[in-house]
């Protein structure tokens, strides 16, 4: 299994491992598609995002792995509470993320740029935020 996946598939599992303040069950997926209709439900997407390699030393190397983790759910409005109440989930995640590693792939950092995409809320009335959560491999 490719590295990424590997990692990604560990994401999933820790997240449907722990308990959250809302209840989810996050899913790895390789292409997210959902309808606007799916969307009325709260979905947690795990998707491998990319692979960088480096020289460690003589022997070994080193791997930046990322992982997208997308918070997506279609909302009544742009009202500031559900989006404030998706944006805690979305941070109570990254929480959890942080500093824990994936079997032998220590966390590195987590990103959240931007915080959540304004044009999704404006256009399709969904929330859609999206950790990029960055792990190293020595190999």
């Amino acid at each position: 299994m490719h590295t990424t996946v590997q990692v990604a598939q560990a994401v999933t599992d820790a997240l449907n491992a722990n308990e959250f303040t809302v209840t989810f069950t996050a899913q790895r997926a390789a292409l997210p598609a959902f309808t606007l209709e799916e969307m009325k439900d709260l979905h947690v997407t795990v998707v491998p995002r990319e692979v960088a390699s480096s020289v460690l030393d003589r022997t070994r190397d080193e791997q930046e792995v990322k992982v997208d983790v997308a918070v997506q759910k279609k909302v009544a409005s742009a009202d500031v509470a559900e989006v404030d109440a998706l944006l805690a989930l979305v941070q109570e995640i990254s929480d959890f993320l942080n500093r824990k590693a994936m079997g032998d792939a220590a966390w590195k950092k987590t990103e959240n740029k931007p915080v959540y995409a304004p044009e999704h809320l404006r256009e399709k009335q969904q929330f859609t935020s999206v950790l990029t959560v960055t792990y190293r491999l020595v190999r």
